[in-house]
């Protein structure tokens, strides 16, 4: 039998196949400090559980900040380290012993950094769980010859002595303050990881390019000039800039002023003797031009840049 004029429609029965998934929990071992992952091995924990992992320092006590959940293995980039256990009522005892011998850390840096004549400033001090490791984070101008002040601390504490000099933006992280907007740092609350900021960003969101109004306590670039920055971007992209030459209804004319969240723009006619401004949705006009205008970064604004 001869069958015409009919479609055929063949199923594919092959579904893609899901990505291999892989287990995981996120640990913290500071307060908004990086999330790292760990293999749960076996165990189901909830949010800010104590638990015990082995990291490159040795042991440590974190918390559960990442239930356990499924990812995908793209998303890994080493093989992930078993959690050791759940930590005991013993275990919090020891990290609690640990934070108490911290301060008393603090107390013999001061009196060792007197004695060795060293310009030193001592931010944090940090026990590994096991005890294995003793760590000293610290600001200074410039390198330090600290040899001997390492020698010497570990004659006292009898374990690894470790200095660490950290830059400005990490001083905030770990000391933690109130910004301008009244609210806690966003470093010390929620941010996990330093993102690059830069001038362009506060230009691209019409913000003064005065240093003491977009800079944070730390005297870095505020974080948060970072984070609407992607739409501005987006939009900054398509939208008249400031300098543009574009053609309206009434003519061609240069932009004085833009704003896409209004979507409008401020432009003064070319054949205008008078300069009168005039307003424009933004989305109405056709750009055709921009007028060569560059305008030199301060050296104090150049600073505001590097980390």
């Amino acid at each position: 039998m001869q069958i015409e004029n009919q479609e055929f429609v063949i199923f594919d029965k092959h579904e893609p196949e899901a990505p291999e998934c892989t287990e995981i929990v996120g640990i913290r071992f500071k307060n908004a400090g990086r999330i790292y992952y760990f293999a749960p091995n076996g165990l189901t924990f909830s949010e800010n559980s104590p638990i015990i992992v082995e990291t490159v320092r040795g042991v440590e006590f974190g918390n559960v900040v990442i239930t356990n959940k499924l990812i995908p293995n793209r998303e890994l980039f080493s093989p992930l380290k078993p959690v050791l256990r759940a930590a005991t009522e013993e275990d919090i005892k020891r990290h609690e012993s640990n934070v108490a011998a911290e301060e008393n850390a603090k107390k013999v840096w001061a009196e060792k950094i007197k004695a060795h004549d060293l310009d030193m400033q001592l931010v944090d001090v940090e026990y590994t769980f096991d005890n294995a490791k003793l760590i000293f984070y610290f600001t200074a101008d410039g390198r330090i010859d600290f040899r001997d002040l390492v020698k010497d601390l570990a004659s006292v504490f009898h374990t690894r002595i470790e200095l660490r000099q950290i830059g400005v933006r990490d001083v905030a992280k770990l000391i933690g303050g109130l910004g301008v907007c009244g609210r806690t740092f966003c470093c010390k609350s929620f941010l996990n990881d330093f993102a690059q900021v830069s001038i362009k960003m506060a230009k691209e969101q019409n913000l003064s390019l005065s240093s003491s109004k977009i800079s944070g306590t730390c005297g870095r670039l505020m974080c948060c000039l970072r984070f609407e920055h992607d739409i501005y971007e987006q939009e900054y992209a398509t939208f008249p800039k400031v300098d543009s030459i574009i053609e309206t209804a009434d003519g061609r004319a240069v932009v004085t002023e833009g704003n896409f969240l209004t979507g409008k723009v401020k432009a003064i006619l070319v054949s205008d003797k008078t300069n009168t401004i005039k307003t424009y949705p933004g989305r109405d006009v056709k750009i055709v031009g921009y007028v060569k205008k560059r305008e030199p970064v301060s050296s104090e604004l150049a600073d505001l840049e590097k980390n």
